[in-house]
Formats: structure tokens, C-alpha cells, sequence
């Protein structure tokens, strides 16, 4: 008898269903040769620092950077309360421990989602557990009855998957290594507010936060700049109007709007020969099939309040429910052994629709393409039809069935017509050109109804003559870039800013994704973009984002600039992909990140960029003797010196009471003294007495040598 773990209840129940176990007990399904159970997701969490050591339950800047020798697992923590374990996951790990200990039970099947996070949910809890029987794993795109008891018949040994959970494990620890001690020491090192506000650093959050950064600076910066436009309106013969806009040098942007003024007087009942036509028709080929960033993009583009967290959500609901396939995937075409599974999706689908017999089966590159698909083949429903769907879920699986079909639908087709205008007259030396469009073949568009805004040009001839009847001249405001959005946002983290085109996928963008180039995967993009809201970096403004106070401040002051840049993270994610390819060591990769992690700590412990900004109260009972000049916080006296109240924080700004250079001129630092100083940025003292035994007057300075970074004492002679 085999275990077969599930990754949820829900996927664990079509698993029984495929292979007719009806018998439910409490945490598992048992038919005669197969045990069905699940986990929850992740069951195990990873050790906090204070399961390691316990002194690290309060953050003290000496106690980072913090690594474990050896990283260890825990049942994970309630979610309201961290303080306690989810009683949830402790009795399914315990159901787990007793059904891989029973006797009959001589094997385990892994079935989690075929993904690294998938296939670390099993692994964890086969290391936690300590199972020593025979693990396999059922590597499925679907959870249909077809699938997986054809995915059952071809198990692999969970062996195999090394590679996928080296690269699971090492995502898991980078990020937990990365997290706990840079958000630590941030926190510590930039007291952003009054409140205990957590600084949350991490390898995906900051990259994000950087993009929409560096798009809010482009707008701030922005400078607008005005151009002219001439447009004409020309009549033919038979009375059809139409307009065209006037071309000099192949710009038809100008600076000057008096010049454009004195052509549009000059055409006042003049006429213009036809001195060209151009008549092109053109093929429109309908987008490519979803993967989840352009899913996410889409529907969040499209319908209000949609976020790409939610959309996610939906999406897994309608993979469980078996309706679509695997959803947290980057490829936008098909394996190519798809082609009779697809052939039945399509022809179970087509039934019943207005445009049924326009929809025939084909096989292109465009749709089945091994060479572009990654691990999992682009989102496209199953052969299950739906019933019962909510509002949400409707939205979602329309989305994807359109873009399914529309694969298989006729190549739209429009014809494109230029005409070239000329008036002849010596002081007007351009042409103006008038272009149209016009749907001949609606094709694919039809599945949507997608409207089009052809202009439509009259019917003329090269040498024909038609009339000027008004001329106008439109002044143009260059606008500055729009905000992201979520869907803008998803398409750079996707492919590290190689492209932003909205619909087509360049060849470039294309081996960007299938490289593993990227910020995050298609599976945690949305939750770093939802964190990014919840920790207060970033804001919704209507569909669009930008940065909070806080966020920008992060992004201006954050010393570890590599985790700020895309192309450092992009290469981040890549390796990690690499370990899934065996291209590259898990044990190499986390002493790179043990390294970096080392190295920024120390980075933000030195860092001094931000003491001006850091407010310190006055110590109680303490006297303000003057604003520091370093970073503006009080001056106290304390036993041996007067320093800044910073000094925990990093200000170094001292001067001692005993200080051997004031001392050498036979006087002492007083505080009346410091108080001076502080306040006129020098202090006079009379009867110096020099190295001679001269006297003298002169004024003390005690200013910052720029390139040692340490105070030292200047004088004036009065």
C-alpha cells in the first residue's frame, strides 16, 4: 500500500476521486491500495534566531549578522498568534507520522505542486519526520482523473528531484538568512519614526520597491515640452471629407507655431494633388496564451479593484477545482506532447459557441513550442466545462478560455492605406500624409468582441485633385511616463526590465523568462507586491502604485545598493534556476549569500547617511547644551567629554573634557565653552600663551576633515 501526499485537501480529494477511493477518515482518504492525505501548504516552518539562541529575542546590534551552523524546522506558527503552534498543522503532521508508520504502508508518493515551493513542502516534512521508505513523486500540470492516473502510471523516484529541492532549500534559507538580519539591523540602525516600525529588507521586496522608485523620480523630474501639429482637412469629389497632417523633413513636429500658422493662412482655398497611395494588407495574430504574470496583468488592467495577489488566488482555486491547469507558471505556449490533450480541451469547449465553425484545430509554434516552455506549459483550461462559477472565478476562467480559443480561430486581418498629399506652392515645401485602417477578417478578435477605431479613408487615386476646406494647428504637450500599474510592474519583475511591451514577447524578453532572469518567480510576485502595500513602501493610487514616504526614504538611504539593483537580483534568481538545472552547486550559492550577508551588515553598521534624519530624545535630566553639527541632535556633558546624545546610532561627534590641544594653550573645555562653539560655530579666547610664552587672542573652530571623516581644531587669529 502506498501514502500519497497532497500539497491541499482540496487537490488530495481529486486524487481520490481519480482513483475511486470514496472511504474518508479523519485527515486522510484509504481505498485498498492507496492512502490519500495532505499537508496545508507548509506544515514545517524554519527555527526563528531565538529557537537557535535564546539571547536573540531582542535585537542588539552586536549580535548580528546571525547564521546558524545548521538550519533546523519547527511546526509552523499560528497565524494570529506567534506565540503558539497551529494546532491545525500539529495534528496533520502527527496523522502524517502515523499513516508513514503503519506497517501495510511500504512507500510514499509526493504529490505537491511540480514547482520548487512545491516540492520543499514534502521535503521538510520527509526530513522532519525522518522517513526511511521509498518516496516517489507525481509530477502533474492538472489535477483531471485523465492526468493523474496517467501521471500515477509514470512515477519517478523523489530522488530525481534533488536538484528542485536544492534550489527550493536554497531559496528558503537565502531569503530567511537575507530577511532576519537585515531587516534587524536596519531596524536598529534607521529609526525611521517614533513608532517600534519594522524596516523590512528583502532579496525580491527591495528590487520591487526600486522599480516604482525609479518610475516616480522619472515623473518628478520630468520636464514638459510643447511641439505643434498642422493638421488638414481635405474634400474629395464626391464630397468625403478627411483629415491628414502635415510632414516636413519625415517629423511632423514643430517648434515654432507661427510657422505653422503662416503655411495653414497660406492653404486658405488651395488644393492638393494625390502624389501617392499605399494599400497594404496586414496580418493581426491574437496574443499569446497566459502565463501568470500576464494573466495577473490582464485582469488587473482590466476589471476594477482586482490586485495580482487576488487574481493568484482565484486562479489556484479554479487549478484545484481542475478546471485550468498549473497557474504559477512562466510559459506562454505548450509542450508539444500536448497536442491530442489539447485537441480534446478544445473540441469539449467549442461546443455551443456563435462561432463555433470558425474554430479548427491547429498545431504552430506560436501554441506548441518545446524550446519556450519551462517546466510547466502556459495556463489553459482543461476538459472539464465548468458549473457554479462565482463572479471572481468567472472573470478569471473566461480570461483564460478566450485566450485559449482564440489560438485556433482564423488570423485577423485588416487593410492599412497611406496617402501621400501634396500642395504646390513654393512656400509650402512638406506633404501632408493621411493614414486608415480597415478590418477586412475579424478572426480571433470576434471570441471578445474587440472594438476597433479603424479610420477609414475615402476612395482616391494617385494624380487625383481634392480640396483644402480647413486647416488647424494643434499644440502638443509631451506627458510624462504614468505611474505602474500592477500589470507594468509584473512585465519588468518578470524580465528584469529587458522589456515592457505590453502584448508582444520579444525574442530577447522570451529567453529572459525561460533563463530563470528574473525578480521572483510567477509565484511570489503577487505576495511581494501585496507585502510591499502591507508594510507601508507603497501605495495604490487608483489602478496605478507608487512610493510612500517611507518607501522612498528606504530606497535613498539603504546602503546595500546591490540589493537595490535589478540586474544583481535578476542574476540572484537566475542561479537559483541554475541549481534546478544542476548548472550550478546548492553549498557554493549559500556561501555567496553567508558572504553578502557579512558584508552588508557590516555596510549598514558603518553607515552614517542618515544620522541628520534620526531624532534622539533628550536624555532625562540631561542638559541641551547645542545642536550637533553632525547630525542636529543635542550635545550633552558627560563625566569625561561633551558628545552627541547619536552616539548609538553612530554619531561620533565628541570632544574631551582633557583634550591636550586646548590644554597646550593652558586653557580647559568648559561648558560654557561648548555651548559657544556650538552656537557661532567658534569660540574667542584671550591670553593665549604660545610655545615663546607669548600672548594672544584667537578664535577656536572645530571643524570636519572631509577626508579623514574625524573633527579636528582650527584656529583664527583675532
Amino acid at each position: 500500500m502506498k501514502l500519497i501526499i497532497a500539497e491541499k485537501p482540496s487537490v488530495a480529494k481529486n486524487i481520490a476521486d481519480a482513483l475511486n477511493i470514496n472511504s474518508r477518515k479523519d485527515g486522510y482518504f484509504e481505498g485498498k491500495d492507496f492512502i490519500v492525505s495532505w499537508a496545508f501548504g507548509h506544515l514545517l516552518q524554519l527555527f526563528d534566531a531565538k529557537d537557535y539562541d535564546e539571547n536573540m529575542k531582542s535585537w542588539r546590534m552586536d549580535r548580528f549578522p546571525f547564521i546558524p551552523l545548521e538550519f533546523r524546522y519547527k511546526i509552523k506558527q499560528d497565524g494570529a498568534n506567534r506565540n503558539i503552534i497551529d494546532a491545525g498543522a500539529k495534528k496533520q503532521i502527527g496523522i502524517l507520522k502515523s499513516l508513514i508508520d503503519r506497517e501495510e504502508v511500504d512507500g510514499i508518493i509526493s504529490a505537491t505542486d511540480y514547482d520548487r515551493e512545491g516540492q520543499v513542502i514534502a521535503d521538510e516534512i520527509f526530513l522532519y519526520l525522518e522517513v526511511e521508505k521509498p518516496i516517489y513523486r507525481l509530477l502533474l500540470n492538472e489535477w483531471t482523473a485523465d492526468e493523474v492516473k496517467k501521471g500515477m502510471a509514470n512515477l519517478k523516484p523523489n530522488t530525481e528531484m534533488q536538484p528542485l529541492q536544492d534550489a527550493g532549500i536554497s531559496r528558503q534559507w537565502t531569503d530567511w538568512i537575507i530577511g532576519i538580519n537585515l531587516t534587524s539591523v536596519t531596524t536598529l540602525k534607521y529609526k525611521l519614526s517614533e513608532s517600534d516600525q519594522i524596516l523590512n529588507i528583502g532579496r525580491v521586496l527591495l528590487p520591487t520597491l526600486k522599480i516604482i522608485y525609479d518610475r516616480d523620480k522619472e515623473i518628478e523630474n520630468f520636464e514638459a515640452s510643447t511641439y505643434y501639429k498642422l493638421i488638414g482637412t481635405f474634400k474629395t469629389k464626391s464630397l468625403e471629407e478627411f483629415e491628414a497632417t502635415y510632414y516636413e523633413n519625415d517629423s511632423e513636429k514643430f517648434e515654432l507655431k507661427e510657422y505653422l500658422d503662416k503655411i495653414s493662412e497660406i492653404l486658405k482655398d488651395k488644393n492638393a494633388e494625390i502624389v501617392d497611395k499605399q494599400t497594404e494588407k496586414k496580418k493581426e495574430y491574437p496574443p499569446y496564451l497566459f502565463n501568470l504574470s500576464n494573466l495577473q496583468g490582464h485582469i488587473t488592467s482590466k476589471y476594477k479593484g482586482w490586485t495580482s495577489d487576488k487574481v493568484l488566488k482565484v486562479a489556484q482555486s479554479l487549478y484545484e477545482k481542475k478546471f485550468i491547469t498549473y497557474p504559477r507558471t512562466a510559459s506562454i505556449v505548450l509542450e508539444e506532447s500536448l497536442e491530442d490533450r489539447t485537441r480534446k480541451v478544445l473540441e469539449t469547449l467549442k461546443k455551443g459557441l456563435p462561432y463555433e465553425n470558425q474554430i479548427k484545430f491547429i498545431k504552430t509554434k506560436r501554441i506548441f513550442d518545446n524550446s519556450k516552455v519551462e517546466s510547466h506549459s502556459a495556463i489553459v483550461p482543461t476538459y472539464i466545462k465548468p458549473s457554479s462559477l462565482s463572479k471572481d472565478e468567472e472573470i478569471v476562467y473566461s480570461a483564460i478560455r478566450n485566450r485559449f480559443i482564440m489560438q485556433f480561430m482564423p488570423i485577423a486581418e485588416f487593410e492599412e492605406t497611406k496617402i501621400t498629399l501634396k500642395v504646390h506652392n513654393q512656400d509650402i515645401s512638406g506633404i501632408f500624409i493621411a493614414k486608415g485602417r480597415v478590418q477586412i477578417v475579424e478572426g480571433w478578435r470576434v471570441v471578445e468582441k474587440i472594438e476597433t477605431k479603424d479610420t477609414i479613408l475615402p476612395q482616391v487615386n494617385c494624380n487625383e485633385f481634392v480640396d483644402v476646406t480647413d486647416s488647424k494647428v494643434n499644440a502638443v504637450t509631451k506627458k510624462p511616463p504614468k505611474l505602474h500599474t500592477e500589470k507594468t510592474l509584473l512585465r519588468v519583475m518578470e524580465t528584469c526590465g529587458k522589456s515592457v511591451n505590453d502584448e508582444e514577447d520579444s525574442d530577447e524578453m522570451m529567453n529572459a523568462i525561460l533563463s530563470g532572469y528574473s525578480i521572483g518567480t510567477p509565484a511570489t510576485r503577487a505576495e511581494t507586491i501585496k507585502k510591499l502595500k502591507d508594510i507601508g513602501y507603497i501605495k495604490p493610487k487608483g489602478k496605478s502604485l507608487t512610493t510612500t514616504e517611507l518607501g522612498k526614504t528606504i530606497v535613498e538611504i539603504f546602503p546595500v545598493r546591490d540589493l537595490l539593483d535589478l540586474e544583481y537580483t535578476g542574476k540572484l534568481e537566475k542561479t537559483l534556476a541554475d541549481i534546478e538545472k544542476k548548472k550550478f552547486n546548492k553549498k557554493d550559492f549559500l556561501d555567496f549569500i553567508y558572504d553578502f550577508t557579512n558584508r552588508s551588515v557590516g555596510l549598514i553598521k558603518s553607515d552614517t547617511s542618515m544620522l541628520s534624519k534620526i531624532k534622539v530624545k533628550l536624555p532625562e535630566g540631561a542638559e541641551d547644551l547645542g545642536k550637533c553639527p553632525e547630525c542636529g541632535n543635542p550635545v550633552v556633558e558627560g563625566e569625561k567629554s561633551f558628545g552627541c546624545t547619536n552616539w548609538k546610532n553612530g554619531c561620533k561627534f565628541t570632544i574631551w573634557k582633557d583634550d591636550k590641544y586646548i590644554a597646550s594653550f593652558g586653557k580647559k573645555v568648559s561648558k560654557e565653552m561648548i555651548i559657544l562653539l556650538l552656537k557661532n560655530g567658534k569660540v574667542g579666547f584671550r591670553n593665549l600663551k604660545s610655545k615663546k610664552g607669548n600672548s594672544f587672542s584667537a578664535y577656536f573652530k572645530y571643524n570636519k576633515d572631509e577626508k579623514s571623516g574625524y573633527y579636528k581644531w582650527e584656529l583664527e587669529f583675532i
